[in-house]
């Protein structure tokens, strides 16, 4: 059967909308500006700015080109050209950084109506905070980077591990944002981690407490909760869960400040999928949780916590111990 004939004056015209649409747009308006004014839906409608996304975004890749210098950047540095390119982009990120901080706080100022917190002069004086901290978090970094050296025997070199790792991504970005958290600043610490996770697949909440030499192997799917602490040379690996346990309703304002995630004791090797919940839950040290563990409470120093092997059933001409 051939093709039906579609009749060529069909399609000549030019869609035009419809005038219905434009007797609905300003009913629409009105419902929609009621919710907001209302305070019925959340809304950013206030006189005071709120950070800007893109604009922190823009600090963590700053901050990179600052603590691994000549990786990120377009041209090649020296020794003679370094001092100048710190320099200048220090510079560039203490004054996008106080502005972003200053917007901060007093957007968390208005929220709250709070009194006046001399805004401009606390920026000031966190950003400053900050900046003399970057050696502090570089030294960090590199333990970091040393363990994932001595912990991935896949990683060739620092500049394999600096440049296409996203767990030292990961935590690059978490040490940044954890050090913004220690400084009380709001908002943008959740704004840098958020942007880890979308990179790489790794959830780490910048009120997490973790120690120097920190690795993520693979890393996709970690979880790491606002209050975990991790110790020293701590290895985690893909699809590792360090969350709290089951909250009932409401009781997320009442438990806020309360621990409610995993301690991991220093030494602490802790396999694919494994999932350990609570506050009250301590691995010890040198601990080994193997893969697909669910842990609630506690173990001591030197454990393996491993499951039993499960028994597979072989359909067709293999057999067990047997290859094709």
């Amino acid at each position: 059967m051939g093709k039906k004939e579609v009749d060529s004056g069909e399609c000549n015209s030019d869609l035009q909308p419809s005038r219905l649409v434009f007797d609905y747009i300003p009913g629409v308006v009105d419902q929609l500006v009621s919710g907001f004014i209302s305070k019925k839906w959340s809304s950013h409608i206030e006189p005071v700015p709120i950070p800007s996304k893109q604009e922190v975004v823009d600090l963590v890749l700053q901050a990179q080109r600052i603590l691994f210098p000549g990786y990120f950047t377009p041209m090649n540095l020296s020794p003679t050209s370094l001092e100048y390119h710190l320099g200048q982009n220090l510079t560039v990120f203490y004054e996008t950084l106080a502005h972003q901080v200053s917007s901060a706080i007093r957007h968390d100022c208005f929220r709250h109506n709070q009194t006046c917190s001399q805004c401009g002069e606390r920026s000031d004086h966190i950003a400053g905070e900050f900046i003399r901290a970057l050696p502090e978090i570089r030294e960090l970094l590199e333990s970091d980077i040393r363990a994932t050296l001595e912990g991935d025997p896949a990683a060739a070199n620092a500049d394999e591990v600096i440049f296409s790792y996203p767990g030292l991504f990961a935590v690059f970005v978490y040490r940044l944002a954890h050090k913004l958290i220690q400084l009380e600043v709001p908002i943008i610490p959740r704004i840098m981690s958020e942007y880890a996770y979308h990179k790489t697949a790794i959830d780490i909440h910048p009120g997490a407490a973790i120690d120097d030499s920190f690795f993520i192997d693979h890393g996709a799917g970690v979880v790491i909760g606002a209050t975990s602490t991790i110790g020293s040379r701590v290895r985690l690996y893909q699809g590792v869960t360090l969350g709290a346990l089951s909250l009932p309703k409401g009781a997320g304002k009442l438990l806020k400040n309360t621990r409610r995630h995993p301690t991991i004791q220093d030494d602490v090797i802790i396999y694919a999928n494994a999932t350990i919940l609570g506050g009250e839950t301590v691995i010890g040290a040198r601990s080994i949780v193997g893969g697909n563990v669910w842990l609630t409470e506690s173990i001591s120093p030197d454990t393996k916590v491993l499951l039993k092997q499960p028994e597979l059933v072989y359909i067709g001409k293999q057999t067990k111990g047997e290859q094709q």
